[in-house]
């Protein structure tokens, strides 16, 4: 039962370390910083989720600190995202390449009437 229990915990570092090196690159590569959300704001928390699910296999007495932690970056990570996207807009960076922009669209039209 140890070793199924390494062999998996090797697996989740191994993908959580290719899902945190893609967010990386992500991160370097996208042009703006809406796109570079997306990056680091999905693909680095399943690297982060996975290389805590590694360590709460591998160490019992973090268990419970384990699972609160994913909890916390589950729930957290989207919201955050959400919020330096809204910021970004509000003040004003602009989109590469944007095809289209509703919130710009409806602060036009909030400001119109």
């Amino acid at each position: 039962m140890q070793t199924l229990l390494q062999l998996i915990a090797i697996l989740a570092v191994i993908l959580g370390t290719v899902f945190s090196v893609l967010g990386v690159l992500g991160f370097i590569r996208l042009p703006d910083v809406y796109t570079r959300l997306h990056a680091t704001g999905k693909v680095s928390i399943f690297g982060v989720v996975l290389l805590l699910l590694a360590t709460v296999m591998l160490t019992p007495l973090g268990f419970g600190k384990g699972l609160v932690l994913i909890a916390l970056l589950v729930i957290g990570g989207p919201a955050t995202s959400h919020a330096i996207g809204s910021a970004a807009h509000r003040i004003g960076i602009p989109m590469k390449r944007a095809i289209r922009d509703d919130l710009g669209a409806l602060e036009q039209n909030q400001a119109g009437e």
